[in-house]
């Protein structure tokens, strides 16, 4: 029987990410969008006691930096962030405890503890030097044993900007036409940089990829990174995990609700093995639900005489 959004909370509690990337890539205003909130995280050691935040300070302007340190913001505890800060920047013990960190959290048999999935964070406002040693290291050197990793091309919306000043030398072009042809230049920019060809063809290669645009703007939110990251979890009770935890994105909810129980109904009624009962309309609701943990359910009940059921 496929686990319940609740029973994947018993197991696993807290879904957990390593976010990787050099510094200026967006990463927080990332997450803060993922958590739905501007405030600043909470920082907690390795052993679940808050770090003062002059003492976070103070260790950035030292340079000094924990991968085990967990980030969390009130607004979604459910989310746990570790941040790679270091090795981007060249240090080698930064790497080798980056990768000491990813095969530990990979693979522990403290089911609260293992990391689910990675973003790697590379900017798009330089994308001329998008893939720099450290990208290079990573995905040739770093096995995460079957974590996804999805690289997060940030800032994308600094290509949309070198878009539209080519086309605005392009003769004839009228307001509309610059509007319309833009996002498309964007793209093909993009991939004539061929990024994520070269990361694809690494011995490590991120899984999935997503590109955003605009996050400093209060309406844009980080469906397309939830779903891409749902997507690559490949295993139904992370996926659970991740959208029970994620409280941005109902879209999301509804489309593994459809896709994993009622299709499933559909075809077994298409099939004439459906037997409808009111148990076996309550048992469909159950499930359906399993999926909107954040959303109020109504407990009706529908008996099997009921038009919906039928």
């Amino acid at each position: 029987m496929p686990l319940s959004a609740q029973d994947v909370r018993v197991m696993f509690d807290r879904f957990r990410i390593l976010v990787v990337g050099r510094a200026n890539a967006g990463k927080t205003t990332l997450l803060q969008k993922v958590c739905n909130t501007t405030e600043k995280p909470t920082i907690f050691d390795r052993n679940g006691y808050k770090i003062d935040d002059a003492i976070v300070q103070g260790s950035i302007d030292r340079g000094d930096h924990d991968i085990n340190n967990e980030v969390v913001f009130r607004s979604n505890p459910g989310f746990v962030f570790h941040d790679s800060r270091g090795f981007e920047a060249g240090g080698e013990e930064e790497f080798k405890m980056m990768k000491q960190f990813v095969s530990e959290r990979a693979s522990t048999r403290e089911l609260d503890a293992r990391v689910h999935a990675i973003w790697y964070c590379i900017p798009m406002d330089e994308y001329h030097r998008a893939i720099t040693t450290a990208e290079e290291r990573f995905f040739s050197e770093c096995d995460t044993n079957n974590v996804p990793v999805i690289a997060v091309f940030t800032k994308f919306d600094a290509l949309s900007a070198v878009a539209l000043g080519e086309l605005r030398s392009t003769p004839g072009l009228t307001r509309e036409d610059l509007f319309e042809r833009t996002p498309k230049r964007a793209e093909e920019i993009f991939a004539n940089a061929n990024v994520w060809g070269r990361l694809s063809e690494t011995q490590h290669p991120p899984r999935d990829y997503v590109c955003l645009a605009n996050m400093n703007i209060d309406k844009v939110d980080c469906g397309p990174l939830l779903e891409c990251t749902t997507g690559a979890l490949g295993d139904e009770a992370l996926q659970m995990l991740l959208i029970s935890t994620q409280q941005t994105n109902l879209e999301l909810c509804i489309t593994y609700a459809v896709e994993r129980v009622a299709l499933a109904y559909i075809e077994r009624a298409c099939q004439g093995s459906l037997q409808v009962s009111e148990d076996e309309c309550i048992q469909m609701q159950k499930k359906i639900a399993s999926w909107f943990p954040h959303t109020g359910v109504s407990q009706k009940i529908f008996s099997s005489d009921n038009h919906w059921c039928q």
